[in-house]
């Protein structure tokens, strides 16, 4: 792995603009690259309503990168739990659709991080008095995607403030996805919710006077672009075009019109270690 950081060092010092040269054969060949992603996690990566057009920061940062690099975007919409069998299997070339950068992933897939996140609680408005510190959701019911890695943390972040102190555990409950919680929290069926912190801006001004935030993000996480972990010429392509990219100023641009400077990242970062 230092070998590959060592290389892609050099790539990147040398680097002033990016094209289909540094790319493997097969994407040039291609003529595009074909990106894992699945469009229901505003602002992240969804559809416009009244369009059905793929909008979002992995969108237009995908979109950007593939420019960079000299090559185009054929987007797979494929369901987050086949994403990591799919890139292994050669479905698809990389896997660009809000996936956390977790060790536990590390074992198959290699990640050009790209923006910083964390899991965040939040109920709706009318209950805003009632949950007004995290640690008052201790023994009430949360639902979050059990696609993601929320339930775990939500476990451990339980055990270390709930039941260290004495107080009953967090019921965790997984959902279908994070529109499904979003349902059941509006029921009463679960007592708040746990999502990104990325998304949940976009989700208040979306919902207005619907959703209040509880506290702060209690995990910190990188979100990344997932490759093959042989497909170390692709990864180093991509990360030599973000490189780029923020010297640029088009990555800022990008997250900026989102809404969401708070998660730029200073530099590149490849399986959560930063490239000098």
């Amino acid at each position: 792995m230092k070998k590959h950081l060592a290389m892609l060092t050099i790539a990147c010092l040398a680097v002033t603009s990016v094209s289909a040269a540094g790319l493997p054969e097969r994407i040039k060949s291609a003529g595009k690259v074909v990106v894992a992603n699945q469009p229901n996690y505003p602002p992240m990566e969804y559809k416009d309503p009244a369009t059905n057009t793929l909008m979002g920061v992995d969108i237009d940062l995908g979109l950007a990168l593939a420019k960079q690099l000299g090559t185009t975007v054929e987007w797979a919409d494929i369901g987050f739990e086949q994403m990591i069998s799919s890139l292994t299997t050669g479905r698809v070339d990389l896997i660009h659709s809000g996936m956390s950068d977790l060790p536990t992933r590390r074992d198959a897939l290699d990640f050009v991080d790209y923006m910083k996140s964390g899991a965040q609680f939040y109920t709706t408005a009318a209950r805003k008095d009632e949950f007004k510190k995290p640690t008052d959701f201790c023994g009430k019911i949360i639902g979050m995607s059990r696609r993601t890695s929320f339930p775990d943390e939500t476990a451990k972040w339980s055990a270390a403030n709930c039941e260290a102190a004495g107080l009953p555990a967090v019921k965790v409950v997984g959902t279908e996805g994070s529109a499904d919680a979003r349902a059941q929290l509006k029921q009463g069926r679960v007592d708040g919710a746990v999502q990104g912190s990325e998304t949940l801006p976009y989700l208040l001004t979306l919902e207005k006077d619907t959703y209040t935030v509880v506290g702060e993000p209690f995990t910190a996480v990188y979100q990344g672009i997932g490759f093959a972990k042989k497909d170390t010429e692709l990864r180093d392509a991509y990360a030599a075009a973000l490189k780029a990219l923020m010297a640029s100023g088009e990555y800022k641009t990008i997250f900026a019109k989102h809404g969401l400077d708070g998660t730029m990242l200073d530099g590149i970062y490849i399986n959560g270690e930063a490239v000098k």
